[in-house]
């Protein structure tokens, strides 16, 4: 029933804007009774000033995204109310000022005092108002507001993509803010040209409001019979009453349009802006009052006026100084209050005995606010999607990280501390972005010269208006909040093996048997215990294999926890069940796998010196290794310069050796075995090292 009651109200909705339309351009057409005429034009005043307030009422220009669509209608509605009225003012007025309504009749008599003469300036000076100055400067900078945000599209792009790879935003979230985006650059262009409707309905009512004077002295005198003066007394007051009436309307819906395109996105409305900033200084009301009171006791100044507004001005001054020492109290009191509490010493314990920090940040002191809340920090919440993000890739929840600030450190320093030892620091300067150079820029902008900490990238440290002068360059541009969050993700993924403790693995354990009980009570403590898993788990991590999918490994170390306790074996075996996950993770769904091999003898003599050793350096003729190294970075290069994904596909005999003794060479290399590509995928050799061995 529900459903069927809404049925009707969904198809009455989507007729309504094209029967709205239909009947505002039949009004052009159709012959209107005075009556009627009085509605609509009450109807247009209503309208235009539900337009004003919803933007006053507004936070940012895309809460009123359909505001270009309403501008145009209205400039309908408007002119076709003109043609409308035009068409009863020289039928009908010889019979008296009231022929073409009521409405008409008293903005021309009762608002301009039944004077034409002055009516026809009044008219000429809103229209000159609505034209020259509103319409053109809304305009203006609709115009300018639409090129820089079509200019600024790639970078802010860009700062999306960045976000959402530091794991500070999710996927909805990206989606959401690439929307917005769009409909900015949407709703500029819109509004640069609904503009012209508004000018053109300026120039249009100059123009009807011609015809109409001459038409009705024509009409008039011609038709009617009418002297000359009684013919321009009616027909000039009710086009005039026509006009006025109509253009109203059109400077209230101009205004609104002005302050959309003039509103600067933020927490508060209109209202609440302009008395947090014009009126939430003390300081220039006292000083604006003291002026005042002084001009007002120059001899000959109307000393009434000025002194009345010093004296209401010195207040009003009053008053905010008074609200503000009162909030300043208010804040001081929990702070006094706790520091008075005195604490009786106690004897020392195991409680003193400060404990490691798995993961720490310390930041110099003008990097807190960042971390405060009460000063609107919002490195928590980064910090919260980043651990969240991690834990979606790679399968596991590292540790929380601990905050604090350090005196030690420079004011705008940081530093990420595993397990008390540093292990990456960086500088980021609160309240001014980061304009990281990606390497194609079209131009230099002006601030600090720096580095990316994370990346180590070119980049330049810029004041908050020159954010979009930047993003149109190229430059990828990130808050400080930002830069901090992305150098500590980078730090968590490459430490990722050191944070997956005991704890941690016994914690995804517990959350494996929600799902599969039986599975990890057969596997652990019968078969395997939780040290060898974790073991397991960190080779896969080292080699930047995620455990995602521990169902799999978990039934894989049960198959073969029976035959061997190596660590390396069961990680070998681990690694063959999660092939076809490795080789999507690095090549996507390609069919066709670009990768280097070794040389066929440099191969035979690596499986006969590793096969039986543990350590790859120990195993090798130091001119051999030496070759090896420089020839497989050689063929990395090459390999990422054409494009291609470094992978070296080894015999699984020796993969996870040669694998850890190029890991340092060649940290972007994956050495894969042959039992780790998938059937059914193609191999296409690139490049062989050794061939010279």
């Amino acid at each position: 029933m529900a459903e069927a009651a809404m049925k009707p109200a969904m198809t009455w909705q989507k007729l309504a804007a094209p029967i709205l339309v239909v009947l505002i351009l039949s009004m052009m057409v159709l012959p209107l009774p005075p009556f009627l005429l009085d509605i609509l034009f009450t109807f247009n005043i209503a309208l235009a000033m539900i337009v004003l307030l919803i933007s006053l009422y507004t936070l940012k220009p895309l809460e009123f995204s359909v505001f270009p669509t309403v501008l145009l209608l209205t400039t309908l509605l408007r002119l076709s109310l003109n043609v409308a009225s035009t068409r009863v003012v020289l039928l009908e007025g010889h019979t008296g000022a009231d022929a073409a309504g009521k409405v008409i009749e008293a903005f021309g008599h009762f608002l301009v005092g039944g004077n034409y003469a002055v009516g026809l300036i009044v008219f000429l000076i809103l229209v000159l108002i609505n034209f020259m100055v509103i319409t053109k400067g809304a305009g203006r900078i609709a115009e300018v507001s639409a090129r820089f945000t079509l200019d600024a599209m790639p970078g802010k792009q860009m700062a999306i993509d960045a976000d959402l790879n530091a794991g500070l935003i999710g996927e909805d979230d990206a989606r959401r803010r690439r929307l917005e985006i769009a409909q900015e650059a949407d709703f500029y262009g819109s509004m640069d040209g609904a503009s012209k409707f508004v000018r053109g309905d300026a120039m249009a009512g100059i123009i009807i409001m011609l015809i109409n004077i001459i038409g009705g002295l024509i009409v008039g005198v011609a038709q009617h019979g009418l002297d000359l003066a009684t013919a321009a007394n009616n027909y000039t007051l009710l086009t005039i009453g026509d006009g006025l009436v109509a253009q109203i309307p059109a400077l209230v819906i101009s205004t609104a349009a002005g302050i959309v395109v003039s509103r600067v996105s933020s927490e508060e409305d209109l209202n609440q802006q302009i008395l947090s900033q014009m009126f939430g200084r003390p300081q220039a009301i006292f000083l604006t009052a003291g002026i005042l009171a002084l001009m007002g006791l120059i001899p000959g100044m109307p000393h009434t006026a000025f002194l009345l507004i010093g004296g209401i001005l010195a207040g009003a001054g009053y008053m905010l100084l008074q609200r503000a020492r009162a909030e300043e109290a208010a804040e001081a009191l929990p702070a006094e209050a706790g520091a008075a509490q005195a604490e009786e010493p106690v004897e020392v314990g195991w409680h003193d005995v400060a404990a490691v920090d798995r993961l720490g940040l310390e930041v110099g002191y003008r990097l807190v606010p960042l971390v405060d809340r009460h000063q609107d920090g919002d490195l928590l919440r980064r910090i919260r999607g980043i651990r969240k993000k991690i834990a979606q890739d790679l399968g596991f929840l590292v540790p929380a990280v601990h905050i604090r600030d350090n005196l030690q450190l420079k004011p705008n320093s940081y530093r990420v501390t595993l397990k008390g030892v540093t292990v990456a620091e960086g500088e980021a300067i609160a309240g001014k972005f980061l304009a990281i150079n990606p390497g194609r820029v079209l131009g230099v902008v002006q601030g600090q010269p720096a580095t990316d900490p994370a990346y180590g990238l070119p980049a330049v440290w810029i004041e908050a208006n020159l954010r979009d002068q930047a993003q149109t360059y190229g430059y990828t541009v990130v808050d400080t909040g930002t830069v901090v969050a992305t150098h500590l993700t980078k730090v968590i993924n490459e430490h990722a093996p050191e944070l997956l403790g005991r704890e941690e693995t016994q914690q995804l354990l517990d959350h494996i048997a929600k799902q599969y009980p039986k599975l990890v009570e057969e596997l652990t403590p019968k078969a395997l215990s939780v040290t060898g898993i974790q073991k397991v788990l960190q080779n896969l991590l080292e080699e930047q294999v995620h455990i995602r999918d521990m169902r799999t490994i978990l039934e894989t170390l049960a198959e073969h926890a029976g035959r061997t306790q190596d660590s390396d074996e069961l990680t070998a075996a681990a690694r063959g069940a999660l092939g076809r996950a490795i080789i999507h993770e690095t090549f996507g769904g390609a069919q066709e796998l670009p990768v280097m091999a070794l040389e066929p003898n440099l191969e035979h003599i690596l499986t006969q010196a590793l096969a039986t050793r543990g350590d790859a350096g120990a195993g090798l003729e130091p001119g051999l290794a030496e070759r090896l190294v420089r020839e497989t970075v050689q063929a990395v290069e090459r390999q990422e310069n054409a494009g291609l994904p470094a992978v070296l596909l080894s015999p699984p005999a020796i993969r996870a050796i040669l694998a850890r003794f190029l890991r340092r060479s060649a940290p972007s290399l994956k050495v894969l075995s042959h039992a780790e590509v998938p059937d059914g995928k193609t191999i296409r050799i690139t490049s062989l090292i050794g061939g010279n061995t």
